[in-house]
């Protein structure tokens, strides 16, 4: 049973032959990928607050440290993104801060929100107006708390890690699995383009990995709503001495994702996280976000691969290198952006041209395409 999946209502069963199937997948049982994308994106950490305390994330602030990006700082992060050529601002915070973050309520309070949900909102409506699309990652989320913000983010997402009950998300304030699933769904109840993934090295087994690949598919099967999944390894950092999962783990959770995702869902390994040239054979089609622009805000002791190191990657697999939108190209194509995204998408001038060059490379990956 997946740890809160009650409490959350997922409605979820995973069959036992399916896992044990899924736990005999090795890299030989998976092909490679016949090409290699990532998006160009500008990072922007809305806030550090989060409500949990999970000891390998060097991301959130406690109470009195926590910081609140302002309006103007937003608008010029976006500005650089857009200008470096960039598609997408990625938009992060941790998990909804509970009520001890009292001096960001009062921050929000003099910005006339109510909630960190509300100013997310004004957030992804600048970085349109920049000519960047919006993908929010702000945690689990409410049904309410998602509608607020997803007819203006071209994209959605929220890690699952795993369906494990592990240590490293305890102490009062533990993740649940169950809420995570339950973010999962509600992205598919309301049609958002959704990237998830697992968390590779935090104190879960291989039954467990399978099991976290498997309930993103079965929610994929339920929605159609999962455009990626990320294989993640945890990483060394000032917070977590706990080591990282090795060439071999990495290797084999990434072909079992292969293996258990359905076909129309790509599989990313963060290049600046992942050793993502030894792991191309292992059936990745994607190499996620990077930035010209920013750090990895929630990984700051690893910094971003330049684009040169990605077709590098790709040339020695002997496979194109494709640029994407923050949403994919199938997503667009089908009608599932929202009237904003679709605007911008189609809209005259620099910005809107861009994102209409990018998808168009999709098409010829061969073709480079030129920053405005």
């Amino acid at each position: 049973m997946i740890p809160g999946a009650g409490e959350y209502d997922v409605d979820l069963s995973i069959d036992e032959r399916d896992i044990e199937r899924l736990l005999s997948v090795m890299p030989e049982d998976v092909e490679a990928a016949p090409e290699l994308s990532y998006c160009r994106n500008v990072f922007v950490p809305l806030t550090t607050a989060c409500r949990y305390t999970c000891t390998y994330c060097t991301y959130y602030d406690p109470p009195g440290e926590a910081t609140l990006m302002s309006p103007e700082e937003i608008r010029e992060t976006c500005r650089a993104g857009a200008a470096a050529g960039c598609t997408e601002a990625l938009f992060t915070f941790g998990d909804d801060p509970d009520d001890r973050y009292t001096e960001l309520y009062d921050q929000l309070d003099s910005l006339g929100h109510g909630s960190v949900h509300e100013y997310l909102r004004e957030a992804c409506e600048i970085a349109l107006s920049e000519g960047l699309l919006p993908h929010a990652n702000p945690g689990d989320q409410t049904r309410e708390q998602m509608a607020t913000v997803a007819d203006v983010n071209a994209s959605m997402g929220v890690m699952l890690e795993t369906t494990a009950d592990v240590q490293a998300h305890g102490g009062p304030r533990a993740k649940s699995p169950g809420q995570r699933l339950a973010t999962i769904r509600t992205a598919g109840e309301l049609g958002v383009p959704f990237t998830t993934g697992i968390l590779v090295g935090i104190g879960e087994d291989w039954r467990d990995r399978a099991e976290s690949i498997l309930a993103i598919a079965a929610m994929h099967e339920r929605y159609g709503h999962i455009q990626e999944v990320i294989v993640q390894p945890v990483v060394e950092n000032e917070r977590w001495r706990g080591g990282s999962p090795d060439l071999a783990t990495m290797r084999r959770a990434t072909a079992m994702a292969r293996a258990g995702l359905p076909a129309d869902v790509s599989v990313q390994v963060p290049p600046n996280l992942a050793p993502a040239r030894e792991l191309v054979d292992c059936g990745i089609d994607d190499l996620g976000g990077v930035s010209p622009v920013t750090d990895d805000h929630i990984n700051p002791d690893y910094a971003w691969p330049a684009v040169k190191e990605l077709e590098a990657v790709a040339d020695a697999a002997g496979v194109p290198l494709c640029e994407r939108l923050p949403v994919y190209e199938r997503f667009v194509e089908a009608g599932w952006c929202p009237p904003a995204i679709e605007r911008a998408i189609g809209a005259e001038g620099a910005a809107g041209r861009r994102f209409r060059a990018v998808l168009e490379r999709g098409e010829n990956p061969t073709t480079p395409v030129s920053s405005d």
